[in-house]
């Protein structure tokens, strides 16, 4: 693989054993999944050798932040722009408090992890909900490198084009390093492996160690044609140890296609979150099927992200043994994870994250930060 191109120096919450694989193994996968369910004030301190990935609510953007043992950091995405709620904590001086939400809650959750500054920043799209918080959060904490996919391909987009040239801006000011990553890319992260599989309208074309097999969910599958950025997104394939997560950010059904059919190019991921908040547009089944996932993160907000259809995608998965909400979705109703596994339920928002917390035996837990409850999952693998 290559490495990244330089474009420039600048109570229990369903404690449950999961299903076996059946058809997607060569032998047999048995997942064992937790009997413990830990209650605790706060979440666990981290093994030296963990991973942590910090889930945070930013209302049905992406926020997600990756701290590796080595104490390197990567987020994906900063969240909208100049939304209420900040941290007061962190408020830039001189200006007014709770203005800039989805700055204020990464601040917290890197606080919470111990960072002086962020290593890497992975945009994966120049959508205001993924792009949006780059300014604010540029200006509260130290970063390293900015990763993308390269030029804006929503031009007539005037939104999208305000906050394209925002973060142009930011990588204008010469005090970060710029990477554009291309499929099959491998990012100089310490720690994990963190390999592109989607960029720029453009997918991985072989498949990956242990993958390659026919996709039979190809069959009769014809998505739409999609033009938005979405299309575009920087999708990320993450190892660390045994365990794999995958992140497509907002990539659409008609590139899941590319990327799934007629053979699976990924293989199976132990998590996965939900391409597009869980929106119909992407997260088909096609791409949650053949991965097959233990677990899925669903980044959405109450009323953005979250459709019935994509849930049930991913509860009818094989082998899936739960799905995390951010927020309750208001149009999934009953189609809603139940509600321990709920960030923030029905009601005012709280801003309330969730954190993974992983060993490189592919082990790890879940930590709720509404309800203060962790849920362990083991893994027990036999011969694939």
């Amino acid at each position: 693989m290559s490495s990244a191109r330089r474009a420039s120096s600048t109570a229990s919450p369903g404690c449950a054993r999961s299903k076996p694989r059946h058809k997607l193994v060569a032998v047999a996968t048995l997942f064992l999944l937790a009997a413990l369910c830990l209650s605790s004030p706060s979440p666990a301190a981290p093994e030296d050798h963990s991973l942590r990935i910090y889930f945070i609510d930013a209302e049905g953007g992406q926020a997600t932040l990756f701290v590796t043992p080595e104490g390197q950091s990567l987020l994906i995405d900063t969240g909208w722009p100049g939304n209420a709620g900040a941290d007061p904590r962190f408020a830039t001086p001189g200006t007014t408090p709770f203005t800039e939400r989805d700055a204020g809650r990464i601040l917290a959750a890197a606080n919470d992890a111990g960072l002086s500054k962020i290593d890497f920043v992975l945009i994966t799209h120049y959508h205001v909900d993924h792009v949006g918080g780059v300014s604010q959060l540029a200006a509260r904490i130290p970063i390293g490198t900015f990763i993308d996919h390269g030029q804006n391909r929503e031009p007539n987009s005037d939104l999208t084009k305000v906050f394209f040239a925002a973060y142009q801006n930011v990588l204008a000011s010469g005090k970060y390093q710029h990477l554009v990553a291309k499929p099959g890319d491998v990012l100089p992260i310490k720690g994990m492996r963190a390999e592109i599989v989607a960029s720029d309208g453009e997918v991985i074309q072989k498949p990956l160690p242990g993958a390659g097999q026919p996709n039979l969910a190809c069959d009769n599958f014809h998505p739409p044609a999609e033009t938005s950025e979405n299309r575009f997104s920087l999708g990320t394939l993450i190892t660390f140890g045994k365990l794999k997560i995958l992140d497509l950010g907002d990539l659409t059904s008609d590139q899941e296609k590319q990327l799934m059919c007629p053979g699976n190019r990924l293989g199976h991921v132990d998590i996965y979150i939900a391409s597009h908040h869980g929106l119909y547009r992407s997260g088909s089944t096609a791409l949650v099927h053949a991965i097959a996932p233990r677990i899925a993160i669903v980044d959405n907000g109450a009323t953005k992200g979250g459709s019935p259809s994509a849930l049930d995608i991913i509860k009818t998965s094989p082998g899936i043994a739960g799905i995390w909400q951010l927020h309750f979705s208001e149009e999934a109703l009953e189609h809603n994870a139940p509600l321990e596994y709920i960030a923030n339920p029905q009601g005012p928002d709280a801003g309330n994250y969730l954190l993974l917390t992983a060993a490189p035996d592919g082990s790890f837990e879940m930590f709720n930060s509404r309800t203060k409850k962790t849920q362990q999952y083991a893994l027990v693998t036999l011969l694939r």
